[in-house]
């Protein structure tokens, strides 16, 4: 049968009481929010046969970036296709289903856009907008994923029910884009008009952090603590960004206690919180600070995970943990992992690994190991292609500063000088980070150039 969900499209159930649980589950999925898995497990008991529900749960578990979670995509993917046999889905259906498989076959960016020629048919699907948004995001991809919400905007009205998420997606859009103060207009719009919008709350954080307002941004976080209240682990992200904006103010201390509290309150093995511990510990330890044995909790977890091979964002992150924590047989057995991903090259994984994956990975040993000229080598190599291992500008941030310090560790001053230009440039302003390091290169170029002054050298008699 055809039953109208809460968009006012189609959906092809065989129990209607399985739409009232499968609209719950979209403005949860759209909201971040913990109860998502639960609500998807009320439609799917009320009808396993839902096609795209079981559509959804793939998708969800693809995002997760975990091995084991291939195959329970895999069997969603069987048994939305098993249902459509039975009876014909709606066009929009078969879209996610195709999307689906794409990516099951190792294509996410071809599934982004067989959902986002879907999105031009029934733009009012806010659940095919934010899917091409988290696997936008995934692929580092943000033009993209602003087009996807552009072309659809003019068909959200505060009247329509996920209006405040699509001007989140839309406010992280254009903050990825460069767009600051746009960015931070229809974020903080978009929190208005929907207090949970736990996405375009975290979207003005990434203005305020790009832009060096450090101020701003811990005052927006703690006016707005209901903001992420309701979410899953991404209410550990959002702490993170405090934890950032404190990094900027040289609060390490206030740091130290958020990661402790809430960054890393929970031992979760989540690739996405992993890399929020992993990459403010070295975002500490970079600044002179001593983080104690924490790397230790994240390298037991990483040394779990270092196979998975899903994810070349976490895998970097992973290899961090496993190198800071002098788990060295593990890093190295993890560097050949990823080399044979980079050899095998399938689908696009393999692709993002050999290009990028694996000279970040190398330069992150190699400054593991103290030989930052190297590292610099290596992270330089990766660091023109490093967008399309995923995640923000933000969260590459990190390895943005491991090439910056790398470059003054091996003496390359105006090497270092030229990375935080252009930091700089792409992040809107000079920050504190970019500001010492300034001071720094600037001091070793001027030693440079007296000790290269032949006036100033000793003369024979």
């Amino acid at each position: 049968m055809r039953v109208t969900d809460q968009f006012g499209y189609d959906v092809t159930v065989t129990n209607a009481d399985a739409v009232s649980p499968w609209n719950k589950t979209v403005m949860a999925f759209l909201a971040h929010g913990a109860a998502t898995p639960e609500y998807l497990t009320q439609t799917l008991q009320e009808d396993q046969s839902f096609a795209l529900a079981q559509a959804a749960r793939g998708f969800f578990n693809l995002l997760l970036g975990r091995s084991e979670l291939l195959a329970v995509a895999q069997e969603a993917l069987t048994l939305a296709e098993k249902s459509s046999l039975e009876t014909p889905l709606t066009r929009r259906e078969t879209a996610y289903v195709q999307a689906l498989r794409h990516w099951t076959k190792g294509w996410p960016s071809r599934a982004a856009d067989e959902l986002d020629t879907a999105l031009v048919e029934f733009p009012e699907d806010a659940l095919l907008v934010k899917l091409i948004h988290a696997i936008r995001f995934v692929l580092g991809q943000p033009v993209q994923m602003r087009r996807s919400i552009e072309t659809v905007l003019n068909a959200y009205t505060p009247n329509h029910a996920a209006y405040g998420f699509i001007k989140g997606c839309h406010a992280f859009a254009l903050e990825e884009t460069g767009e600051y103060g746009a960015a931070e207009r229809t974020g903080r719009g978009a929190v208005e008009h929907q207090p949970d919008d736990a996405w375009g709350l975290h979207a003005v954080a990434h203005v305020y952090d790009m832009c060096g307002e450090s101020d701003q941004g811990i005052q927006w976080l703690d006016a707005h603590p209901q903001g992420w209240s309701h979410c899953n682990n991404f209410g550990y992200h959002v702490w993170w960004h405090l934890g950032l904006l404190h990094l900027d103010k040289g609060n390490t201390d206030r740091v130290l206690d958020l990661y402790d509290s809430k960054i890393r309150a929970d031992h979760t093995d989540d690739y996405r919180d992993i890399s929020n511990g992993a990459s403010m510990l070295m975002r500490l330890e970079l600044e002179g600070v001593n983080v104690g044995g924490r790397w230790e909790e994240l390298a037991a977890l990483s040394a779990r995970r270092m196979n998975d091979g899903c994810n070349v964002f976490a895998d970097l992150h992973y290899l961090m943990a496993l190198a800071r924590s002098n788990h060295l047989r593990d890093a190295d057995l993890m560097l050949k992992r990823m080399q044979a991903t980079a050899e095998q090259g399938l689908g696009e994984l393999g692709a993002i690994t050999a290009r990028s994956g694996l000279p970040a990975a190398e330069g992150i040993l190699d400054f593991n190991r103290n030989n930052y000229f190297s590292a610099f080598v290596h992270l330089k190599a990766a660091h023109d292609h490093l967008q399309e291992i995923g995640g923000s500008h933000a969260q590459r941030d990190v390895f943005f500063r491991l090439l910056i310090e790398a470059a003054l560790n091996a003496g390359l001053a105006e090497e270092a000088q030229a990375l935080i230009a252009e930091r700089t440039t792409l992040r809107g302003a000079l920050d504190n980070y970019a500001k010492s390091r300034s001071g720094r290169a600037g001091s070793m170029s001027k030693a440079s150039t007296v000790m290269q002054d032949a006036n100033l050298r000793a003369t024979p008699r």
